[in-house]
């Protein structure tokens, strides 16, 4: 499929012009298991030379998961713990934005099973299902040894948590109230050049990484071919590729 580039080629000739660095990350949300879509995200992934950050769900993880995570390099991140809905009646569709009890007990176990799947290549990024969660959860998330939480949309100061650094997305490619196929691709590189033209203004914070979204599980043949040709005009209009760091161990100085 074609796209029409150059609205974003310009925006990234802009931040080139003024020297403002734009880095770029990737997370794939609601892995499981091993499965041909997977192989299809790893190896677009590689081709790329942009990790991917997989938002692995604790309670329905497979260990056949481990493997290819393994084989493509990518970076295991938490997503939230079963991804079922807790939301009350009129609320949207949330893991850990409805008050309940056991949301902190949840976020702890999920940190400790992907820890026994991954051990040292998982990254302690907390993702929660539908991109929401509540100040009580994120204020916890520290203590139990999480690092980074990930949600949706460019980050604000008063998102601040103390230990926790907000690591967000910020486009995604799926049309979910609609036909679950492409968004219109002319409105998805137009959200992408507000977002570019809002760093170099100082509206938007632009030391944050800026975030693609995606869904390996639910891809049709448009949103595989958006997401390749975006992300390679990204990296060939200056972006630089950002993964989480390893985080660091005790016996290290």
């Amino acid at each position: 499929m074609r796209f029409d580039w150059s609205p974003l080629r310009t925006a990234l000739k802009a931040c080139r012009r003024d020297a403002l660095n734009i880095p770029i990350w990737w997370r794939d949300d609601d892995a499981i298991a091993h499965t041909a879509a997977l192989d299809q995200l790893g190896t677009l992934s590689n081709r790329l030379e942009l990790p991917v950050h997989l938002a692995v769900i604790p309670a329905h993880a497979n260990p056949s998961v481990v493997g290819a995570v393994a084989d493509f390099g990518m970076v295991p991140v938490v997503h939230g713990w079963a991804h079922v809905d807790h939301s009350a009646p009129g609320e949207k569709k949330n893991e850990f934005m409805t008050m309940r009890a056991g949301a902190t007990e949840d976020t702890g176990t999920a940190l400790n099973v992907m820890t026994h799947l991954f051990g040292n290549r998982l990254r302690p990024m907390f993702v929660p299902p539908w991109n929401r969660i509540n100040d009580q959860v994120t204020t916890g998330l520290a203590r139990q040894g999480y690092s980074a939480l990930s949600t949706f949309g460019a980050r604000t100061q008063d998102r601040d948590t103390p230990g926790l650094v907000h690591i967000n997305t910020h486009i995604d490619p799926i049309w979910w109230k609609g036909t679950r196929d492409l968004l219109d691709p002319d409105q998805l590189i137009a959200q992408t050049v507000t977002h570019l033209d809002a760093r170099r203004t100082g509206t938007e914070d632009a030391g944050e990484p800026l975030g693609l979204l995606t869904h390996h599980l639910v891809h049709t043949p448009a949103i595989w071919s958006f997401t390749e040709q975006f992300l390679h005009e990204m990296r060939t209009g200056g972006a630089t590729p950002w993964a989480m760091a390893t985080p660091r161990t005790e016996t290290e100085t």
